[in-house]
């Protein structure tokens, strides 16, 4: 039977820090679902910051220890990974790292030290090693329920200032004050703030959608077939094109997934009215009823017309508060006046704060009143009438 391995007890300077990921379970808005957690302790005084992520990605490599610098107020000297391929391309025959570009510029932005430490040996980084098992036990038992992941990552962050009030065995201080020393040993934080996340060049498609790990994302049909740089976050898609951004889209993690954004379509659309009822990126879009009133009255009233104005009625989104473009369409529709040129008038008015102006001449679905000039012997005969 071979003999149980056997370690040095080691001691930790103020300054330095280790990291890792580890795995847990949490209900978000009523789901129970894996999440992935980013751990960073640090050996001298104890102290510890948690934050909570979908997935174990690039970005959320980056977004962990930029929350944690801004926690803690300040960067360590130096942090310990393990030998993740997120930070770690290559080692070397002579045991050298070959860094990532994105720990490159992690690290070139904060100018801490990396260390690794030794494949498949857990220990060289026990501390936050062990750290991981005691959130898991601590923080996520019982399993934490809370309406969003962001709920959840501001409860760790409260435990976790709540653990500086603790005084662990074999030391007389607390990690709070323990602390103190591990902040004076820190550098200060750069002056500009760190852009935590993973970039990438794509291109859109004739579609309009452009692909970032597995899932299409939209953007305007303006901008169809071109080179686009795609900025990922751990909460959002930022794509760009050029010095613009040209969409803005929440991240999903859902696999071969689709997120349009129904604005960026409509352009199209107004060219292309018959695909209006086909159309995937407006298909869930959960619009005020007057959006839809108001198109069966266009249609009825202009026929094919009606629906390429209704897609028009639709475009004041594109520039102007759903709240106002609402606003105009319920006060177009008690006016009487369908028609685009009418909304539009009357979101401006209301944005302007004057009165409105329409010339109801310009709207023929209106019922006219026809006034005629009295004549004489029409009143002499209504007068006739009373009398008898």
């Amino acid at each position: 039977m071979p003999a149980a391995a056997a370690f040095v007890p080691l001691s930790h300077e103020p300054g330095h820090a280790q990291a890792d990921f580890g795995e847990g379970l949490a209900e978000i808005a009523g789901v129970e679902q894996k999440i992935h957690f980013f751990a960073f302790d640090l050996p001298h005084s104890d102290a510890s910051f948690v934050q909570a992520y979908p997935e174990e990605t690039t970005e959320a490599f980056c977004a962990g220890p930029t929350a944690a610098f801004d926690f803690f107020g300040g960067v360590p000297n130096s942090i310990l990974y393990d030998n993740t391929k997120i930070a770690v391309a290559r080692i070397l025959g002579d045991g050298t790292r070959q860094r990532t570009r994105v720990f490159s510029e992690l690290q070139s932005h904060y100018l801490f030290e990396d260390r690794f430490g030794r494949p498949g040996k857990g220990n060289d980084k026990g501390k936050v090693e062990g750290l991981v098992g005691w959130i898991r036990r601590n923080y996520l038992v019982p399993m934490p329920r809370t309406a969003s992941i962001e709920a959840l990552n501001a409860k760790l962050i409260d435990d976790c200032r709540e653990r500086l009030g603790d005084r662990l065995r074999g030391h007389s201080e607390t990690i709070g004050e323990r602390l103190a020393r591990d902040l004076a040993a820190f550098q200060s934080l750069p002056v500009t703030p760190y852009d935590a996340c993973e970039k990438k060049p794509g291109r859109v498609s004739s579609l309009s959608l452009v692909r970032y790990r597995g899932t299409d994302y939209s953007v305007p049909t303006a901008y169809g077939h071109r080179e686009v740089l795609i900025r990922g976050y751990v909460d959002e898609v930022v794509i760009s094109c050029g010095a613009d951004i040209i969409a803005r889209h929440a991240r999903s993690y859902e696999r071969e997934d689709f997120v349009f954004e129904p604005l960026h379509y409509l352009a199209l659309l107004e060219q292309k009215t018959g695909a209006l009822d086909q159309a995937a990126a407006l298909a869930g879009w959960n619009l005020p009823e007057e959006f839809a009133t108001f198109r069966r009255l266009l249609e009825a009233r202009m026929g094919k017309r009606g629906k390429r104005e209704f897609v028009q009625v639709l475009r004041l989104l594109e520039t102007f508060r759903h709240d106002d473009v609402v606003a105009g369409i319920r006060e177009a529709m008690a006016r009487g006046a369908i028609g685009f040129d009418a909304v539009k008038h009357l979101v401006l008015c209301r944005i302007e704060r004057r009165p409105p102006r329409l010339d109801l001449t310009v709207y023929p679905y209106l019922p006219r009143a026809t006034v005629a000039t009295t004549s004489a012997r029409t009143y002499m005969d209504l007068l006739t009438g009373v009398a008898s």
